[in-house]
């Protein structure tokens, strides 16, 4: 296959993205913001609010909503998670603290407390938040530290034919973002001169929010238009900026090599070998004595001649030479051996290409096996130029989601999806049973045209005690008495109210609101296990898997960035105030000469 120009990588990022971008996921958006402005007090479009004040109709809302997910809020954010690592052994349990305190530290720099409160409100308001493992390379002086980020959910773009709540089985997530290009300079520097020079454009498919923007109580990022300036005053250029993950099979190599001693090693190996030689030596060197001894006496006694016995002699000394060589070097091999490691070390394609060709390397490997294994890919591309990719260590995507409930698509329903229906009948109850107070109190009159001086009527008919003349000759006016209101409206009205309570699983006992029967403590207690057993069922089924993948991800993260020898504090508040735990990882063992040996 041809390899794709930088031009070409980011033209196919980019209508990958509008892919995405489908009518289901744009419908999916306009709901979640629907159900996000009603969260905001946003509750009437321009075209409702102009219809009620155009019949002279207040346009106030009862917000019931809000107080309901700030509820469910505290329940999910009362305490912040926790990683706990558990050792496979006794003798792990060590390493398993370690694997806690380093994902408590990170959340710590990460202000993950406030970043999780942020998710969870998104997975209530918007459908699903968003939560990601990143490196920061810059921190700790360049050492780098792992950080978790909250990414907003409506930037995502995740592929329609994922079957799994957390997104393990996507081909691709697209984070899209309009930003300005200072901003990207300042999170990108290395890539300045490529952010000068591209060129894009921004949302295409303009806000989702049917509120009317001018008399509304919020001000959300989609109002803030084009508003991007330089520090000197100047208009900044704004461009879509994309980052696609994907993930794809990579070859790797599984290599066995033995890795040779070294100089400390073959001083030891060296003094193991004198000392067996010691005793091999005293043993060949006696039994060469004795063999010589043999001849002598065989050459006394007439058995053998001079010249023979010579003969003899000389041939057991090299034997005897030859047999301390041979178990020399045979224990020299023997101890090399036993001292020798076999090293195992996995190289990608590339790596294990350049190493080959060294000739000390291929002489060291013992066995190799070549398999293929996922990895995640990053490309990122801003406008109509590719800045960069490169391939994380990470096996899953890095972004995390949390949605509320999952529909089996990556579109997931709100919290707010099913009480809008509810808060829109509270608020007409309530405007039609104000605008009939209103006209009950402020009459309306019907009077022939000239019969009365309608400046003053205006002014003084609802005064009272007023005083009011009409012309002689006319029809004295009449007021027009408006219909009783049918008692169901305030039925209506208390039944939509516990409706949303019972729709949403917070009763109003749980928001602090006294009862007209005060409850036993026996039975708050049951009120407070019985109203929070949904939400609590979220917390299991969709919150703490979640959170487990999270960290997952996380160790994994971690365990290929924190590779260098660190010190750090973790603050951990309690009871009888703040306390702080120093934690030292990849600590160095020094040999006797000061040499650092692992």
């Amino acid at each position: 296959m041809a390899r794709l120009s930088n031009k070409k990588k980011a033209e196919s990022v980019r209508e990958l993205w509008q892919k995405a971008a489908s009518n289901e996921r744009q419908k999916w958006r306009s709901i979640n913001q629907r159900g996000y402005d009603f969260y905001l007090n946003d509750q009437l479009t321009a075209q409702e609010r102009d219809d009620l004040q155009e019949a002279g109709m207040p346009d106030f809302i009862i917000n019931r909503i809000t107080p309901a997910v700030e509820m469910m809020k505290f329940f999910v954010t009362a305490n912040s998670p926790r990683w706990q690592a558990v050792g496979a052994e006794g003798s792990d349990v060590d390493i398993a603290a370690v694997h806690s305190d380093i994902a408590s530290y990170c959340w710590y720099i990460s202000n993950g407390k406030s970043l999780f409160s942020q998710v969870v409100q998104d997975s209530f308001t918007k459908g699903i938040g968003y939560m990601m493992v990143d490196i920061d390379a810059d921190r700790d002086r360049g050492m780098g530290e792992v950080v978790f980020k909250r990414i907003e959910p409506f930037d995502v773009y995740v592929d329609p034919m994922s079957r799994d709540f957390l997104f393990r089985d996507v081909s691709y997530i697209v984070v899209k973002k309009d930003l300005p290009k200072n901003h990207l300079i300042n999170l990108l520097p290395d890539h300045k001169a490529k952010i000068k020079k591209s060129s894009g454009s921004v949302n295409q498919f303009g806000s989702a929010s049917l509120r009317d923007v001018a008399s509304s109580e919020s001000v959300q990022f989609e109002d803030m238009g084009s508003r991007a300036y330089l520090p000197d005053g100047k208009e900044d250029d704004i461009v879509d900026f994309y980052e696609m993950y994907s993930r794809e099979k990579l070859p790797f190599y599984n290599i066995f090599m033995k890795v040779p001693p070294s100089p400390e090693e073959m001083d030891r190996i060296n003094g193991m070998v004198e000392e067996r030689m010691d005793s091999i030596v005293k043993e060949l060197t006696v039994a060469a004595e004795e063999s010589e001894l043999r001849i002598r006496m065989a050459l006394d006694n007439g058995e053998i001649i001079e010249s023979r016995a010579m003969l003899e002699l000389e041939k057991l000394q090299k034997e005897t030479q030859q047999a301390m060589e041979s178990q020399q070097a045979a224990i020299e091999a023997q101890v090399t051996e036993e001292v020798s490691k076999v090293e195992n070390k996995v190289v990608s394609e590339d790596e294990y290409k350049t190493l080959i060709n060294n000739e000390d390397f291929a002489a060291a490997v013992v066995d190799l096996v070549k398999f293929h294994d996922t990895r995640v890919k990053v490309t990122c591309v801003v406008g109509d130029t590719l800045l960069y990719e490169h391939y994380l260590a990470n096996t899953d995507y890095p972004i995390v989601p949390f949605p509320y409930t999952y529909t089996g698509t990556p579109y997931a329903m709100s919290a707010v999806t099913p009480l809008v229906g509810k808060q829109q009948e509270i608020n007409k109850s309530h405007q039609i049973m104000l605008h009939n107070a209103n006209l009950s109190s402020n009459l309306r009159w019907l009077y022939e045209e000239g019969s009365v001086p309608e400046d003053e009527w205006e002014k003084y008919s609802s005064s009272p005690g007023a005083l009011l003349k009409f012309r002689q000759g006319f029809t004295p006016p009449t007021p027009v008495q408006p219909l009783p209101l049918n008692s169901a409206f305030f039925s209506i009205t208390q039944q939509g109210k516990q409706d949303i309570e019972y729709i949403s699983g917070i009763p109003g006992a749980m928001q602090g609101v006294e009862s007209e029967k005060h409850e036993t403590y026996r039975g708050m207690l049951a009120l407070d296990e019985y109203g929070t057993r949904r939400i609590k069922a979220w917390s299991q089924t969709i919150m703490e898997p979640a959170l487990e993948h999270l960290g997952k991800i996380f160790m994994e993260t971690a365990q290929n960035t924190y590779t260098a020898h660190k010190v750090f504090r973790i603050i951990q508040p309690g009871a009888g105030g703040e306390g702080d735990k120093n934690v030292e990882i990849n600590v160095p063992i020094y040999n006797d000469f000061g040499d650092v040996m692992n």
